[in-house]
């Protein structure tokens, strides 16, 4: 359960760079030394206070679900504090002229992204081997809901139907079938200790995305009849 009573987390440019910082040095904390590290060692590496922490965070378990999600997350915001200058660009999806086109290659780049870093790796075995020890990671990351775990996947899909290029009646089934379809594989191989062929991640990446938009495409509605001439809608002659 978290360390503090929930309130509003803090807004605006400064507290968006606060919030950075801390992540980042959370996660450098939490691969060095796990779930384990103390919440003054992250407020000193990230160069805030405690409290700033906790009025960004609430406690840590929240803290180590942020950190988690953005690793996964990280390769769709490019940039110097996201992941790649070169990154998937999922927020451009709503204006590209090929839709599939374009979601393909961002889908691709994104698992490449993720398949890659071997912190994301790291990250998920500090998972693995952390909610045996701390089960409250568990409520934590079930409290936030997937939309509020991967908000660029989820602003992107909830952009996509805002402009009718896709339906999506339930945003949180959404956001879980894609990382189904493209991340989870990988994280399942991996887990066992194997990966998958860069031919058959290609393919899943393909009918992935393929799956995906056949289930949202917007369906147009089926055309009316269309009448014949009036002596053929007339009854027939009655014969008696």
């Amino acid at each position: 359960m978290s360390d503090r009573p929930s309130k509003p987390a803090p807004t605006g440019p400064r507290a968006a760079r606060k919030r950075e910082a801390i992540v980042r040095a959370a996660r450098t904390l939490f691969l060095r030394e796990g779930f384990g590290v103390g919440m003054d060692a992250i407020a000193t590496e990230a160069g805030v206070s405690k409290v700033t922490v906790y009025n960004h965070f609430g406690g840590k378990e929240a803290l180590f679900t942020a950190v988690v999600a953005g690793a996964l997350d990280e390769p769709l915001t490019p940039g110097p504090d996201g992941g790649d200058e070169n990154g998937p660009d999922l927020a451009g999806l709503a204006d590209a002229d090929d839709l599939r086109a374009a979601f393909v290659e961002a889908a691709r780049t994104w698992v490449r992204a993720v398949r890659e870093n071997d912190e994301v790796r790291a990250l998920r075995a500090l998972v693995s081997a952390e909610l045996h020890r701390f089960p409250e990671l568990g409520r934590a990351w079930r409290e936030h809901g997937p939309a509020g775990h991967h908000p660029a996947v989820a602003d992107a899909l909830r952009t996509l139907a805002d402009r009718g290029r896709l339906e999506i009646p339930d945003l949180e089934v959404a956001v879980i079938q894609l990382y189904s379809l493209l991340l989870f594989p990988q994280m399942v191989f991996d887990q066992y200790g194997t990966e998958l062929s860069e031919d058959l991640t290609e393919r899943l990446v393909r009918d992935g995305v393929e799956m995906f938009l056949g289930r949202y495409a917007p369906r147009t509605p089926a055309a009316a009849p269309t009448p014949g001439p009036a002596s053929a809608l007339a009854p027939a002659p009655d014969p008696g």
